[in-house]
């Protein structure tokens, strides 16, 4: 069984509400959904809450919803649940190197009450125009919340060549989204 049938078969017990979904979600996409939490809290106990909190936020919610993409659906919520945790650990706990990859974002994305329409739609398109590396580096920057060492040793590149080009990418999304009406 491929992704897309395991995804629709995962969403059909949602749908039944049979407690079985959740234990395929996680024999599905546990291990995606632990790595995203944990590369962004730190650490095990807490990425495993988030998963853990994911899990009945997509109980919860499906249905009604009826994510196409089962994986990005998942995705979105651990990852949003990972940060607020990380916030709610910050003062006991410090990721100086997350703080500083939402603060980078933060500089090229517009404020939210400013955003009128879908974001996630015009990143996405952006996105598709850069160079896969670039797209690489930027998801795992800011998506993913690996560090800039550890994208450098994985892409074969210097910390100064990922900053450089993860720079570069921001200042180009910050045009782009500028040419479509968005303050930053």
């Amino acid at each position: 069984m491929d992704e897309k049938e395991a995804t629709r078969s995962i969403i059909a017990l949602y749908f039944a509400r049979d407690e079985r979904a959740i234990s395929e979600t996680d024999r599905v996409y546990g291990k995606f959904c632990m790595g995203l939490s944990q590369g962004i809290v730190g650490n095990r106990q807490d990425a495993e809450e988030c998963v853990s909190d994911t899990y009945l936020k997509v109980w919860n919610t499906v249905p009604p919803k009826d994510p196409p993409s089962l994986k990005a659906y998942l995705g979105k919520i651990v990852r949003n649940l990972s940060i607020n945790r990380y916030h709610a650990n910050r003062a006991a706990k410090r990721n100086r190197d997350l703080e500083v990859a939402l603060h980078e974002l933060a500089e090229c994305l517009p404020a939210p009450e400013e955003v009128e329409s879908d974001l996630t739609g015009l990143l996405e398109a952006f996105l598709l125009t850069e160079d896969p590396l670039n797209r690489k580096l930027f998801m795992g920057r800011y998506w993913h919340a690996f560090e800039v060492n550890t994208l450098a040793k994985h892409y074969g590149l210097t910390p100064n060549a990922v900053t450089k080009r993860l720079t570069r990418t921001r200042e180009k999304l910050r045009v782009y989204l500028t040419e479509r009406g968005y303050r930053i």
